[in-house]
């Protein structure tokens, strides 16, 4: 099947008509529906589907003589952040699939086994651990720690795997699956504005990780409460918001604060809590902490006259991730000489490069926007990508 028809059979999956971006949170209907997308889509190929324990999926094109080990992995994931783009994971997969077509068409024949992965809540929109499925996989999580969280209904990780038909107490590191990867490249849009052409390679992830803030005060009546009388958390979150982007200026970071909850959530109350989450990412390590402190120490400061109680709890952090520099530039030699850049995202391949060599590929993207309804590339340049994927796929696979 062309990669524009799997795209327009992938595209109308989670959009919400009013924002036109997409809500395909890991293991609710519509991610439901694109798992069932990518299943069909490897039936379709008689590739070998195969589950493991933490809720990837891999289709899986063997060589002739069924071998499986040293395998060349390729894919991204399909959940989505909210009101997300439609490029952001689904590219990647649907241009594997169609890069296996491309060799398949030509004739070719792997050596090496060719798989095509879609990875678990990748954007941790619903459990607010990004990268979750590779984090279990090569156990940079510790799956007790990832059974207890919670979504927004506090369902646990657990409950929601139970009901998926999966088992929670299987989840964690899995040597044998990682064993039988020799390599991952991962195919992603642009999330920037960088790429004259339309593929490029990456360098580098940047540091970036997700911190948790919690202010407890004291709920009250909003309009027979003295100001004297309250103990507001609304105040010193308000002051942390300003505080990270002063802090990301002075460090050379950035930062941002887009996810908040507020209890009780009513126009003529004041809040007995607000919830912050901090989104931090810059060029080394110590300037990310440097940042988080920064915005830590203001936040305390701002609680403290309104009598509120400050937690700060890390989420999530990832350090810098080099590419592996062998399998980068064997990567950009296929490619004949493709710009390489460095990411301010974080993706699976971040994760799996603890474990195994990765590498990236990015398709231009001409709005310079990502995790937003206009995001965007262009056919043209997405079938240019399909090609390039399916060149570094030939490639390795060779042998």
């Amino acid at each position: 099947m062309a990669f524009e028809d799997m795209w327009a059979d992938l595209l109308p999956l989670g959009r919400d008509a009013a924002t036109g971006g997409y809500r395909r949170f890991a293991w609710t209907p519509p991610e439901l529906e694109c798992r069932a997308w990518f299943a069909d889509e490897a039936r379709r190929r008689g590739l070998d589907l195969e589950h493991d324990a933490n809720g990837n999926m891999i289709a899986w094109w063997r060589p002739a003589d069924g071998s499986r080990a040293d395998a060349v992995l390729t894919g991204s994931h399909l959940d989505s952040v909210p009101d997300g783009g439609a490029f952001d994971g689904p590219l990647g997969i649907v241009s594997a699939f169609a890069a296996i077509d491309l060799l398949r068409d030509r004739g070719a024949r792997p050596r090496r086994p060719v798989g095509v992965a879609a990875f678990a809540e990748e954007e941790g929109a619903r459990f607010g651990v990004a990268c979750l499925g590779s984090r279990l996989l090569t156990g940079a999580i510790d799956p007790a720690r990832a059974r207890a969280l919670t979504d927004a209904d506090g369902r646990t990780f657990a409950d929601v795997l139970h009901h998926a038909g999966l088992d929670p107490d299987a989840i964690g590191p899995d040597e044998d699956l990682l064993a039988r990867v020799g390599c991952f490249v991962e195919l992603h849009v642009e999330q920037g504005r960088a790429l004259a052409g339309p593929v490029g390679v990456a360098s580098a992830i940047v540091p970036h990780g997700r911190w948790r803030f919690d202010f407890a005060g004291e709920g009250n009546h909003a309009g027979t409460t003295r100001l004297a009388d309250r103990r507001d958390p609304m105040p010193p979150f308000a002051s942390m918001v300003l505080a990270a982007r002063e802090a990301a200026e002075r460090n050379g970071t950035v930062a941002t604060v887009g996810k908040v909850r507020v209890a009780p959530n009513g126009v003529n109350a004041v809040a007995s809590s607000v919830t912050g989450w901090l989104d931090a990412r810059g060029p080394d390590d110590a300037a990310v902490r440097r940042t988080v402190a920064d915005v830590d120490a203001a936040a305390r400061a701002a609680a403290r006259p309104h009598g509120v109680a400050v937690h700060l709890a890390e989420e999530s952090y990832t350090e810098v991730v080099d590419f592996n520099t062998a399998l980068r530039e064997r990567v950009a030699a296929v490619l004949g000489g493709v710009p390489v850049l460095p990411t301010g995202a974080g993706h699976d391949a971040g994760i799996l490069s603890a474990r195994v060599p990765t590498a990236m590929l990015f398709v231009r993207n001409p709005t310079g926007v990502s995790h937003a309804p206009a995001e965007h590339a262009e056919t043209a340049d997405c079938l240019a990508g399909v090609a390039a994927l399916a060149a570094v796929l030939d490639d390795l696979a060779a042998g």
